[in-house]
């Protein structure tokens, strides 16, 4: 007989296999140590629920719901990804050949690449993964994107890279953030954000070109990853199911819980996306406010970020531009958040970029996975 806290004891139910049966994020049946039942145990908007006797009879946090939340953690563990630093070559980029050595450095106006020899065909070559045939080194163009996503125009960081002795227009430095955000949306679209259970929806206006429009936007309440964005001519008329149709297909489930405001888009794209007759049914919470437990507080967080850019950009030219897309990389993947102990919504989602630029760790990566494909 096993004796310890239930907290020991739950975690020696998750350790032991076949104990957990995993229905769905949010339900679980666990089995007792001292005979062939299964509890349920499941997630509720006030906390997790089991219906063992030890749960219902004392109320306490029982071995079981301890199992389950072990056995949670284990799962986040193993699912997490890290996307490194590309630091080698695997093969030739004239015979395919394994057998490739680093041959020097080649200096170039603005840095150093890396040369590689063919020990097989001979050849010597640069490979400057995602960076091929680009003038300004990685370094000047990840500084660049870094300074303007901080906050600084275009032409506040053409001057700013003139410190660093290199002399490019603010024209260039907006055709390497065009580039890179395509490049790299194209890789984030097939990662897997491991999200919490409760969704925030919101929309700020933003102006193109002079006129008004808004930007909708889906955040998770838990970790601030920015999900998924949209822009609408109006609010009013505009249909939200768009977005929260993506932000289901980005993180392969629905919320148990979504916050909005009163806009009756939400409500209507709600019932059609997330609601389903059989439990667990998803609610939506429409009835937020400036203050007080029902406020969007931490939705507002994204909404400043995004007026903050547009003050110093005065405006958008295209509903399809690239700035707003690469705000969303910015935020998500490379600044941290201080209400997450520093860490990224990414790395709370269990998507950690590794290296100290993480620019570069993902259009490496995002140039490997296009060359991939």
């Amino acid at each position: 007989m096993f004796i310890g806290t239930r907290e020991d004891r739950g975690k020696a139910i998750a350790e032991k296999a076949g104990q957990i049966i995993r229905i769905n994020d949010n339900s679980y049946k666990v089995k007792s140590q001292s005979s062939e039942t299964l509890y349920d145990v499941k997630s509720t908007e006030i906390g997790w629920k089991c219906n063992c006797p030890d749960h219902t009879s004392r109320g306490v946090q029982c071995k079981h719901i301890f199992s389950v939340l072990f056995s949670f953690a284990i799962r986040k563990e193993v699912e997490k990804v890290r996307i490194e630093p590309v630091v080698s070559v695997s093969s030739c980029v004239y015979c395919h050949s394994t057998n490739v050595i680093k041959y020097g450095v080649r200096h170039n106006k603005y840095g150093d690449v890396q040369l590689f020899h063919c020990n097989d065909c001979s050849k010597h070559y640069t490979l400057n993964l995602g960076f091929e045939k680009m003038k300004a080194s990685p370094k000047t163009i990840t500084v660049a994107m870094q300074l303007y996503f901080s906050g600084e125009s275009l032409r506040n960081v053409a001057e700013s890279l003139k410190l660093l002795g290199v002399k490019v227009s603010h024209v260039a430095v907006y055709n390497w953030i065009e580039k890179y955000t395509n490049l790299m949306k194209q890789y984030m679209d097939k990662l897997k954000p491991n999200v919490g259970d409760t969704w925030r929806a919101d929309e700020v206006f933003v102006k193109f070109s002079g006129n008004m429009k808004y930007l909708f936007a889906l955040m998770d309440d838990e970790t601030r990853y920015w999900i998924a964005q949209e822009v609408a001519d109006t609010k009013f008329k505009h249909d939200a199911q768009g977005i929260f149709h993506e932000g289901k297909e980005i993180t392969g489930k629905r919320p148990n819980v979504l916050i909005t405001d009163g806009l009756p888009a939400y409500h209507d794209a709600f019932n059609r996306e997330f609601y389903q007759n059989t439990s667990p049914r998803s609610k939506h919470i429409n009835a937020i406010k400036l203050d007080g437990d029902m406020n969007n507080n931490k939705m507002e967080r994204i909404n400043g970020e995004i007026r903050d850019r547009e003050k110093v950009m005065r405006g958008l030219k295209e509903k399809d531009t690239p700035i707003l897309q690469g705000m969303q990389i910015y935020h998500n993947f490379v600044r941290p958040h201080e209400a997450l102990n520093g860490k990224t919504p990414a790395e709370a989602c269990g998507i950690e970029v590794v290296g100290e630029n993480k620019w570069i760790t993902l259009i490496q990566n995002a140039r490997l996975d296009q060359q991939e494909r």
